[in-house]
């Protein structure tokens, strides 16, 4: 076959063109071969200082005092001298009942002193004056001795007498029923009109002082243990220089109660049957905000740990060979540390062993980094630990 001008013009090209593309592919299959940048991880510096170990405990409020309002005199109720739920001063009157029984039996008391009194006087005139007729032998011995017996029957009529007028005195006392304590009163229990005190002493109302509270809460006793043991052994230091525990209080939505309360004690004994141990602070409420009965997350401080960490909880793995952490090194090698934890408190993990000043803790971007590999630190915040970081060159092509 005979080749033409034009036919060798186009198999030159054709030749061309198929080196040229054969020169590329040579010279872009090193770059394709490059090993990709190291992944951006999120990292925390490592600043051991000094925590508060606190356990968060199911509690409930009980008032400091609780004084039932008892009717001690029989009688109707004449009237009701509070508003319910308001504030109380101790001897503050509360209930009247009638007393025109008890006036009555205070003048008959008070008159039957007066004849005793009376008849002391005549006796003790007698007595005196057949003293010294005895003496002259004007009198006998027994008369005068019947005289001295009288004179001292009737001034023991003049103290029983006393006594009865002091017990008339108590009973029309009883009339009015007054508060034994200070505190909030709440609603009465009985109505005006009502038949009371007849055969007991029949509840009127109750007061509760409610300026402090009790806080009553549990703590697993092996909880307890271990933190004991963890004193003994020195890891921990006991919280408040060996003053009584902080109690802080936490309400339903979470809040801090601002008034802190202190432990008064412990109960030496756990119950057999929900392995727990009883506790009890005193909490001041000088606003009465917190109303007893109420259920209440009790924040108890137990000690303190000097030199420990606090780490974001998504930082630690934890598996069946214990707790490890990502740490990466200046140079962006990453390594697996064994950490030794205590409690968790507020989302937060407290790293009581294992970590060094200054290291870099990975913390957002696990996923990306291993041990042994590398990776590019860059400072985490809470408020980026729910996205992953944004690569560097990603940011500048934005730009």
């Amino acid at each position: 076959m005979r080749v033409t001008g034009t036919g060798r013009a186009a198999a030159t090209v054709l030749a061309l063109a198929t080196w040229g593309l054969a020169g590329c592919g040579q010279g872009s299959s090193p770059q394709s071969a490059a090993a990709p940048p190291p992944p951006e991880v999120g990292v925390v510096t490592v600043t051991p200082g000094r925590a508060d170990l606190s356990a968060d405990l199911p509690g409930r409020l009980e008032a400091f005092r609780v004084a039932q309002v008892r009717a001690r005199a029989a009688g109707i109720l004449n009237r009701r001298l509070f508003t319910e739920g308001s504030d109380v001063k101790a001897g503050q009157p509360l209930f009247e009942i009638d007393a025109a029984p008890y006036r009555a039996a205070l003048a008959s008391a008070q008159a039957q002193l007066a004849r005793a009194e009376a008849n002391l006087l005549q006796a003790q005139a007698l007595a005196d004056r057949y003293a010294p007729l005895a003496r002259s032998q004007a009198v006998s011995q027994q008369e005068a001795l019947n005289a001295q017996a009288a004179a001292k029957q009737a001034a023991a009529d003049v103290a029983s007498g006393k006594a009865a007028v002091q017990t008339a005195q108590i009973n029309l006392g009883y009339a009015t029923v007054t508060s034994p304590i200070a505190g909030r009163i709440g609603r009465a229990l009985v109505t005006e009109g009502a038949l009371v005190g007849q055969g007991e002493a029949t509840p009127l109302a109750v007061v509760q002082q409610v300026d402090r509270l009790y806080v009553n809460f549990t703590q697993s006793a092996a909880e307890v243990m271990r933190l004991r043991q963890a004193l003994v052994e020195g890891r921990l230091q006991r919280s408040g220089n060996g003053e009584s525990a902080r109690v802080q209080v936490l309400m339903e939505d979470g809040s801090v109660y601002p008034q802190a309360g202190r432990l008064l004690f412990s109960d030496l004994s756990v119950d057999a049957n929900t392995g727990q141990i009883t506790l009890r602070a005193e909490l001041p409420n000088p606003q009465g905000l917190l109303l007893p009965g109420l259920y209440v997350r009790v924040r108890l401080a137990q000690a303190e740990v000097a030199g420990a960490v606090w780490l974001p909880q998504q930082a630690v793995a934890r598996g069946a060979t214990g707790d490890t952490v990502l740490v990466i090194a200046d140079d962006g090698s990453i390594s697996a540390r064994p950490v030794k934890l205590g409690p968790a408190q507020g989302g937060k993990a407290l790293v009581l062993d294992g970590l060094k000043a200054g290291e870099k803790v990975i913390v957002d971007g696990l996923q990306k980094a291993k041990a042994g590999g590398k990776g590019r630190p860059v400072p985490w915040s809470p408020a980026g630990a729910a996205s992953t970081p944004v690569p560097a060159s990603a940011s500048a092509a934005s730009k």
